[in-house]
């Protein structure tokens, strides 16, 4: 029997500028390292080196009542230093600091939370024992 499959395969959301978004998700994602592993002019599909699951599918919104709004999206960070890597380049590349890095001693974690450009709460942790 081969490894278990992720919990979460792929997450998509629909951008209502996917350049803009497409900067901020790049930008945010680098220090993670979250890459995008195929792009076309609709989609930038973001995935870590070497795997392409769990993956973020970030794609153009048709309409402006299709763009992802109120999701809260957490990605997986090695470190401190990364967390806080991630938070600064996200509020470079036009992302609003939700909470600053920090420890959260109720999840036992340090984490940043920052907004992307259609408002959705993208966040970064790093598990802690305490």
């Amino acid at each position: 029997m081969g490894s278990p499959e992720p919990f979460v395969h792929h997450i998509g959301v629909f951008a209502s500028d996917l350049a803009v978004s497409r900067d901020f998700y790049s930008a945010a994602l680098a220090p993670l390292g979250v890459r995008i592993g195929y792009e076309t002019a609709v989609t930038a599909e973001y995935w870590p080196p070497g795997r392409d699951t769990p993956s973020l599918s970030l794609e153009r919104a048709e309409a402006a009542t299709e763009c992802t709004r109120g999701v809260h999206i957490a990605f997986a960070a090695g470190d401190r230093a990364a967390v806080e890597a991630f938070h600064t380049a996200a509020v470079a590349a036009g992302g609003r600091s939700r909470h600053a890095p920090r420890h959260w001693p109720q999840y036992r974690a340090y984490c940043a939370f920052v907004s992307d450009p259609d408002g959705n709460n993208i966040e970064a942790v790093h598990k802690e024992e305490s």
